[in-house]
């Protein structure tokens, strides 16, 4: 651990020498792109998760399928939630719908200009694109022994290997779920898109996976935020206001 933390150092000391010999100002460790996703994205999660409790609180049933009225054609009963886990706080189908469609908005939006500029930026392919030699049997138990230690940081890059990997479903799998089935719940889709219903298997199909993504969501949520606490708070939450320091750049 402390020969990796001492090439961690080595490597930044190296890219700051060069940074000065060639005049190059150094590269964030993370983009503004990617610092205004992360908050506005943090804040629309947690309201549309919180306003999705109260939404579900008008009918608690699961279905798959295009239909699905009763309890007993459910496939799951879900507990009805406390007002201080909801918004509003008190059960309101109307207003947890109008705070829910409005971040959605917001959630969809800001996705897609994230991916549009990460994309540009090189961001995706840099950071967060596995390489075949990454998916190795030996790297791979590295990396796990690695998490074991609680030792996150690799030099020579932003993230390892089980980070790329979980923070590439979320945005490129997990995310988009979220939007389409969100999207598919709606009944204007019928006349819109009947293609994306028939995508999803119904419209109880995609309530269904819209609710399993939300609480998905939620827990790589949790998981984050205690990965975090683990690892430094302090320094990753200046590095994701401030931008931090690439020390993978050269």
């Amino acid at each position: 651990m402390a020969t990796d933390a001492s090439a961690i150092r080595d490597q930044a000391a190296v890219s700051e020498d060069e940074n000065a010999s060639t005049g190059r100002k150094p590269r964030k460790r993370h983009a503004l792109a990617t610092r205004i996703w992360h908050w506005v994205n943090l804040a629309s999660v947690v309201i549309l998760f919180m306003s999705g409790l109260n939404i579900s609180n008008a009918h608690r049933y699961l279905y798959w399928g295009k239909w699905g009225f009763s309890p007993d054609q459910a496939w799951l009963a879900v507990p009805r939630f406390p007002g201080w886990m909801t918004i509003p706080d008190y059960y309101s189908l109307a207003i947890a719908r109008d705070w829910h469609v409005l971040f959605a908005w917001v959630f969809a939006l800001n996705l897609t200009l994230y991916m549009a500029v990460s994309l540009a930026n090189g961001h995706f392919v840099r950071d967060l694109f596995t390489r075949i030699s990454e998916w190795r049997i030996t790297n791979i138990r590295a990396d796990i022994a690695a998490h074991l230690r609680l030792q996150f940081d690799h030099a020579g890059a932003n993230f390892n290997f089980l980070q790329k990997v979980a923070y590439s479903k979320v945005i490129f799998l997990l995310l988009p779920l979220m939007i389409f089935t969100g999207m598919a719940i709606s009944p204007g889709m019928n006349a819109a898109a009947p293609w994306l219903l028939d995508i999803f298997g119904g419209r109880q199909s995609a309530r269904s996976i819209h609710f399993i993504c939300a609480w998905a969501l939620m827990a790589f949520l949790l998981l984050h935020v205690a990965l975090v606490l683990l690892s430094g708070p302090a320094k990753h939450l200046r590095d994701m206001i401030f931008g931090g320091q690439d020390d993978a750049a050269a």
